[in-house]
């Protein structure tokens, strides 16, 4: 049932179910770079999904995007803390996924990106989120810092020492 417009706080709205696939994509490669893991990446876009659909959201001041990555980034932060032994993925010699690609890749294009998914992944948890957020979901740094709900600047240093960390362990 939804609420009437009237009854959300200023700048608020409902988060509406038809346009959640809008974002599959951006979330979808948040996700991998989350994880490290294509597999584990589409796991966790369906269960961030499964849990957001569950029951009517409300969105104060911000868009879907940033609100569905902050729910992306809860329940993977909440399957690692109930995970007591986590497996590992090999991942397959599959080729990457090539949703939004206007090409298809090289063969050592697709090396290179599953090299700096994995690098992003292996990031302390802060310097991930900041990454995550504005180089693969494409969040402005404004979007960025109310999504992860820290100002600004600390945004835009959290992104340039993440950035630091994945040339030097790419490199």
């Amino acid at each position: 049932m939804r609420r009437p417009a009237e009854s959300f706080p200023p700048g608020g709205h409902e988060l509406d179910p038809e346009r959640l696939g809008d974002h599959v994509d951006r979330l979808y490669r948040a996700a991998w770079a989350l994880c490290g893991s294509r597999e584990d990446a589409e796991d966790l876009v369906q269960e961030t999904y499964a849990r957001v659909l569950a029951r009517p959201r409300l969105v104060r001041r911000e868009d879907d995007l940033a609100y569905l990555l902050r729910a992306l980034r809860n329940t993977f932060l909440a399957g690692r803390r109930s995970a007591k032994a986590r497996t590992t993925h090999v991942p397959l010699d599959e080729e990457l996924d090539r949703r939004g690609a206007a090409r298809p890749l090289e063969p050592d294009e697709v090396a290179e990106q599953r090299r700096v998914y994995a690098a992003i992944a292996e990031l302390p948890e802060q310097f991930r989120d900041a990454i995550v957020a504005v180089d693969v979901v494409g969040l402005s740094y404004r979007e960025a810092a109310r999504a992860l709900r820290a100002p600004e600047g600390t945004v835009t240093s959290r992104l340039w020492r993440a950035r630091e960390q994945v040339a030097e362990a790419h490199g």
